[in-house]
């Protein structure tokens, strides 16, 4: 009765070891190596992305500044990247990954304008200085070198006025902000060949148009400041008050405004109204989280629950509006409007707000920045600090102006 099932409990237990692989030392040791290499890559790739995001600006920013060419200087930069690519999972993080960096794209534009001979004799002159700087000065050191002037150079660039609104936005946030294509497309809703289009265009318009890349003279440098605070608070607003698709903010834009403003007010500390945008920005910023409700519908600032409001950003932004007036001289646009944000910042509860004060400087805003918008926002606060009659009237007056 038992010989069945122990016959068949041989066969299975036959089966189970005719289908075991045996692994010996060497298979095992060569399958931790190989988890050891994926690791090393994965993690090489990782510090890459990092670097990339962090010292894409400084790097494209040398390189424009020795070959006089923003797309060259990023196509340089983009091969620099792809050589690290290649290397540094097998080689291991350069200890000065920048200076690596920019030490390869130097060499690769020595290469480039080598082959270029035929051209203009300014590309000659330009690689015998990088050559000579290759040979005297450390990469490290070179890029430590006039880093802000050039910085501060790039943003100038791609922000010329020469560019479309467009167009200055999509290049600032690729050359500057580091962001791909795809991502400024996510960021605006539009296909990413619309905003490659945007990028290669402005780039040969520049060229076209011989936009050198040096710092403005005194004679253009607040025509040009504005360019660029006006494509920050666009890309800014576009997160805030998102002009398309189904999401009232997109946060991300916000945070990359933010970002490049912040460095625009470490490169131009002396600006009252690059910190005064920075505020206005902080402060916006900070009631992000309040302004969209459970079911994703806006919340007005005067209903927000301002328990959410982002206190640390509020405190950077009141920081930022200080060191504005704190430089003299009268307030700008942004700076005032940074005043204005600050008042319902400071307020605990819309009924706290100064009110009065907010007309008095909406009253400086119409005068230096005059719009529907703008005098739409002193018929407000003016309803608030006197009663809704008098703010009536204004909106009366406003309506009835013709368009």
């Amino acid at each position: 009765m038992t010989a069945g099932p122990l016959r068949s409990a041989r066969s299975s237990t036959t089966r189970a070891c005719e289908g075991t692989v045996a692994i010996g030392p060497r298979e095992e040791d060569a399958l931790e190596s190989q988890g050891r290499h994926a690791t090393a890559v994965t993690e090489a790739h990782r510090a890459i992305e990092a670097i990339w995001r962090i010292e894409s600006a400084r790097l494209i920013a040398g390189l424009a500044r020795f070959v006089g060419d923003i797309g060259t200087a990023e196509e340089l930069a983009q091969d620099a990247l792809v050589a690290a690519l290649e290397q540094w999972p097998v080689e291991g993080v350069p200890e000065r990954p920048s200076a690596w960096l920019m030490g390869t794209a130097k060499h690769r534009a020595i290469d480039l304008i080598r082959r270029r001979q035929t051209l203009e004799r300014k590309h000659g002159e330009i690689a015998r200085d990088i050559e000579l700087t290759h040979e005297s000065v450390q990469f490290d050191t070179a890029i430590d070198q006039q880093v802000g002037d050039d910085l501060l150079g790039l943003i100038f660039m791609a922000c010329h006025p020469v560019l479309s609104k467009d167009a200055r936005v999509a290049l600032t946030l690729r050359v500057v902000g580091g962001l791909t294509t795809e991502e400024i497309a996510r960021g605006f809703l539009v296909p990413a060949a619309t905003v490659a289009q945007r990028i290669v265009r402005a780039k040969r318009t520049l060229a076209e148009a011989h936009a050198r890349f040096d710092l403005p003279g005194s004679a253009e440098r607040a025509a040009r400041l504005a360019s660029v605070l006006e494509v920050i608070y666009l890309i800014f607003n576009e997160g805030y008050s998102a002009t398309a698709g189904e999401d009232w903010v997109r946060p991300a834009l916000c945070e990359e405004a933010l970002r490049l403003g912040r460095i625009l007010a470490e490169l131009t500390p002396t600006e009252p109204e690059v910190h005064g945008l920075v505020g206005l920005m902080e402060i916006q910023a900070s009631r992000l989280g309040a302004r969209v409700g459970p079911s994703g519908e806006p919340v007005l600032l005067l209903d927000q629950d301002r328990t959410r409001w982002d206190r640390l950003l509020i405190r950077r932004g009141l920081a930022a509006l200080e060191r504005a007036e704190s430089l003299g001289g009268a307030l700008g646009p942004y700076a005032l409007q940074a005043a204005i944000a600050a008042c319902h910042a400071r307020a605990t509860t819309a009924a706290e707000t100064d009110w009065a004060r907010m007309v008095a400087l909406y009253d400086a805003v119409a005068q230096l920045a005059p719009s529907p918008v703008v005098e739409l926002n002193r018929a407000v606060a003016v309803g608030m600090a006197f009663g809704p009659a008098a703010g009536l009237e204004l909106v009366d007056a406003l309506v009835s102006e013709p368009v």
